[in-house]
């Protein structure tokens, strides 16, 4: 079927513009200090009962600046922050940036192989860290460039005797900081930053849009560790892509309300960077940091007696929360947007969650080298589709064959994504850059998707992650969303396996809701409702299923 040139832009929203402008900012820097005068005496975070406002973030960054410039940090050099949900993350991510560097996000719970293999690849010269996780900094320092370690405690979010009573408890009575050595000469507390910082003048730096903000380290599409150049440009672009598709959900607010946004999802993530911290900073909000969303009772503590609007999260974390009693009982009236991504949203979890809380699950679709978001559903939709969506303003999407050319309409292929939110490339790597950038300028995902003549994309599955079974090509996403709707399962996760007859085999691993649940009446549920060359082989029962900590379920740990 022959459909003209960004056909999808005719199902976008009434009001949504059909582009951004993303040169309307000469840096992310010029867009957030904008915020920072606009919004002074806003809360733009708040964390565990601790506030911090637009004027406090504006002049604490500014410190973290100051000092980092004192210490010798010159433009282009990378800062890496391996830093939970805390105030601290804010703080000294645009006092990273204010300076003319690139950010580094670093996952706190690495193991020491896998930070040595970031700090070494990124050059990262200075560490911002929490010091419940200063013990794996001190195994791999010897081997890495790293120079300067800035150690945080939970403590300096408080002021007063609350802060020593929090790392009292923290270091003493929950023992959540192991011993740890640091050289002297290396070592640096974050007050003792700030404190100095303050008393330091920051030097203007110039900040492009060609610049780069972040390095944002993924699997990507290939597997292999490396870091998606994440340009100011970029973020500038994906930030007003959201602001724009978001308005119709937001519109919903009560006048005089500031939109709180639930960031249950790690910073050090990019679906929660942009989509939670960045964006709620753009448009005045306030960020409702949790530190630890496994920790269900502080969570739910959190969000008891207070309105929030927006809840980012992965299919996982809904999925958990709407099965928990204390959860069920949150006051929703104010919750306006819901946007699923990171991995695919089935649609019973979407069912229960809209049943929940009279909030649809709006999903939507990026990866860490488009800053995120790509796609994303209508947010005044009031079902879930079981698709990505549209394309955001500014953006292409493509269906490409293995030779990167277009295919038709309703022909399955990988997802081509092409706009001004999509990386300049992986940090000294122009192999593995070229191994996923057309000639045109797509970049190419690994996921297979079908394109509708709409404009909507379902998402078939990770290009990896097809089973090859006689012939037949069997997606996980399919069978697990089968799976999932059983009213016996929690959770659900399906790989390949070699298989002597059909080359490979459906292999399907559950954890129960029920724990009466059998494997022989799963295979008679399976048997109902998937047809023969889709059902499992293998059942196996689990007490849980291996996550990133975003919660994304692994299959390549279940293929180990």
């Amino acid at each position: 079927m022959e459909l003209p040139e960004r056909f999808w832009l005719k199902s976008y929203p009434a009001g949504i513009p059909t582009e951004i402008d993303p040169g309307r900012y000469s840096s992310l820097l010029e867009l957030l200090e904008e915020s920072f005068t606009r919004f002074a005496e806003r809360i733009a975070y708040s964390c565990m009962g601790a506030d911090l406002r637009f004027d406090e973030l504006d002049r604490r960054s500014a410190a973290v600046s100051a000092w980092l410039q004192s210490q010798g940090v010159k433009p282009g050099d990378r800062v890496a922050i391996m830093l939970p949900n805390v105030l601290h993350f804010p703080v000294a991510f645009f006092g990273a940036l204010r300076a003319g560097a690139t950010v580094v996000n670093v996952n706190p719970l690495y193991t020491p192989h896998e930070l040595e293999f970031q700090l070494k690849d990124s050059g990262a010269e200075t560490l911002f860290v929490l010091e419940n996780f200063a013990h794996t900094v001190q195994t791999v320092l010897d081997k890495v460039p790293t120079k300067r370690i800035v150690l945080c405690s939970m403590g300096e979010m408080f002021t007063g005797p609350k802060s020593w009573i929090v790392d009292f408890v923290v270091r003493h009575v929950k023992g959540l900081v192991r011993p740890f050595r640091l050289p002297r000469e290396s070592r640096f507390r974050f007050r003792q930053v700030l404190a100095q910082g303050s008393g330091q003048m920051r030097r203007p730096v110039p900040v492009g849009p060609q610049d780069v903000a972040v390095l944002q380290y993924t699997g990507g599409t290939t597997g292999i560790s490396k870091g998606a150049m994440l340009l100011h440009r970029n973020l500038v672009a994906n930030i007003l892509q959201a602001e724009a598709w978001n308005q119709p959900a937001l519109r919903k607010i009560k006048n005089g309300e500031q939109p709180i946004t639930v960031t249950a999802l790690p910073l050090y993530h990019i679906f929660a960077l942009t989509c939670c911290a960045l964006i709620s900073l753009r448009t005045g909000g306030q960020c409702l940091l949790i530190p630890n969303p496994r920790d269900f009772p502080a969570l739910v503590g959190a969000l008891r007696g207070r309105h929030f609007h927006s809840f980012p999260a992965v299919n996982t974390l809904y999925n958990v929360l709407a099965s928990d009693e204390a959860f069920r009982k949150l006051d929703f009236s104010a919750l306006v947007l819901s946007v699923g991504g990171g991995m695919a949203v089935q649609r019973v979890v979407a069912e229960r969650w809209l049943q929940l809380t009279g909030c649809p699950i709006c999903e939507g679709y990026g990866l860490s080298e488009t800053s995120p978001s790509a796609c994303c559903n209508p947010t005044d939709t009031d079902r879930f589709n079981g698709t990505i969506g549209l394309p955001l303003p500014s953006t292409e999407v493509a269906i490409l064959d293995d030779s990167g050319a277009r295919l038709p309409i309703g022909t399955p292929g990988e997802i081509g994504i092409r706009g001004p939110q999509v990386m300049a490339g992986y940090w000294q790597r122009p192999d593995e850059t070229a191994k996923v950038m057309t000639a045109d300028g797509f970049l190419r995902t690994g996921d297979i998707g079908v394109m509708d003549e709409r404009g909507y994309t379902r998402i078939v599955d990770r290009k990896k992650d097809m089973i090859l079974m006689s012939g037949f090509n069997v997606y996980p996403n399919e069978v697990e969303d089968v799976v999932a709707a059983h009213p016996g399962v929690l959770e659900c996760a399906v790989i390949g396996i070699p298989d002597e007859h059909s080359g490979e085999a459906v292999k399907l691993f559950v954890v129960r809701k029920d724990p009466s649940l059998t494997a022989e009446s799963l295979a008679a549920y399976c048997h109902e409702n998937l047809t023969g060359y889709k059902r499992p082989k293998v059942i196996e029962f689990r007490s849980e299923l291996p996550k990133t900590n975003v919660g994304k379920i692994l299959r390549r740990e279940l293929r180990r």
